[in-house]
């Protein structure tokens, strides 16, 4: 006999490219050929995969306004004329062939957003997108889809509550001797822009050409930055030629480029430190643990919050999902699957339900 978690599991799955698949229409953060409403939770690389492909063929696409502006200016300049993508307040409903649809605030990067579906059946499947928690409200759901960035007992932060002041007195004495250079990925950027301009840093902020724009729809939402100007302006460039005290905000991927300017301090934003909030990893180069996402902790107190009849982490894009899921299992007593696995659903079933 099948049981409601049978049953409810055949109502969201995520498929071997990464596609976040709920109900009967959605798929969330990948392309599926099958669906027709084509969901983005945010505007980082791993989240858009197949858009160009969703925009021709999918009835809709829908993403939070921030997410589509945001996403204007990193990849399609023409998104928000597009008919079929739109831009959709948090919490406003839309309904599709029965199923109803809302993004839901997740504290990530701006327009990050969770995902609820409700089925003709009055099946809650809510999808978290990626999430820092505390600080993302959290929503009862019948099946819950959840990221698993963090998703290992070993991934802690004990740290979390001290890391914004340190990361701020880290970058004004770094400005005592001179210029500071910040690397991270959009979106975090601007969030660090924020951090420091509410710890008082005074110094200006200098920006390359998609961290700047990047930069501009942030404000356009609210976010408050501060001095900043792009590289390429008269005052920018007579800083960076003198010397002078300014903060530069760098997208990851420029480190290698820039790694043998003078510069007093080179500051490496990444989640991926767990063992202290600032660490010295050569002279006048540091890694500063600040992340946007839940430690395993906080993925653990978000389920337990949520309260689902059953939990399918996320195995595709950072490979944790299994582990989360069976912490999952042993340590709350909820049912849990990762998705994609390596070994048949059905034979994961058995184990648990």
């Amino acid at each position: 006999m099948r049981t409601k978690s049978q049953d409810d599991l055949w109502k969201a799955r995520i498929t071997g490219n990464g596609a976040v698949l709920l109900g009967k229409n959605v798929a969330c953060d990948a392309h599926e050929p099958s669906r027709p409403v084509r969901v983005i939770t945010h505007a980082h690389r791993d989240h858009i995969s197949g858009l160009s492909q969703s925009l021709r063929e999918c009835s809709w696409v829908l993403m939070t306004e921030a997410t589509r502006d945001l996403l204007a200016v990193l990849r399609r300049k023409d998104l928000p004329r597009l008919a079929n993508a739109l831009g959709l307040k948090y919490g406003r409903e839309f309904a599709f062939r029965g199923e109803v649809i809302r993004l839901l605030k997740a504290k990530h990067i701006i327009g990050a957003a969770q995902v609820l579906v409700e089925d003709e059946e009055g099946t809650r499947l809510l999808y978290t997108g990626d999430f820092k928690f505390p600080g993302t409200p959290v929503y009862e759901a019948d099946v819950l889809v959840m990221e698993a960035t963090y998703g290992r007992p070993s991934q802690v932060r004990d740290f979390e509550f001290e890391v914004e002041e340190r990361l701020v007195e880290l970058v004004e004495s770094g400005l005592r001797e001179g210029p500071v250079y910040i690397f991270s990925y959009h979106g975090k950027l601007q969030e660090i822009m924020q951090i420091l301009v509410d710890g008082g840093v005074w110094a200006p902020f200098v920006l390359p050409k998609k961290v700047y724009e990047v930069a501009r729809v942030c404000e356009r939402y609210g976010m408050i930055l501060g001095d900043y100007m792009p590289i390429w302006s008269q005052e920018a460039r007579e800083l960076v030629e003198r010397g002078e005290p300014y903060v530069a905000f760098y997208h990851t991927s420029s480190y290698r480029r820039l790694r043998g300017r003078e510069m007093a301090m080179r500051i490496t934003v990444s989640g991926w430190e767990f063992s202290k909030p600032v660490r010295e990893v050569r002279k006048g180069e540091y890694i500063v643990g600040l992340s946007d996402h839940a430690d395993f902790e906080g993925l653990l107190a978000y389920v337990e919050e949520c309260g689902p009849r059953l939990v399918i982490t996320d195995n595709y894009r950072m490979g944790s999902g299994a582990v989360l899921a069976k912490e999952i299992r042993r340590r709350l007593g909820i049912p849990a699957v990762a998705m994609p696995s390596r070994t048949p659903v059905r034979r994961d079933l058995a184990e648990w339900l």
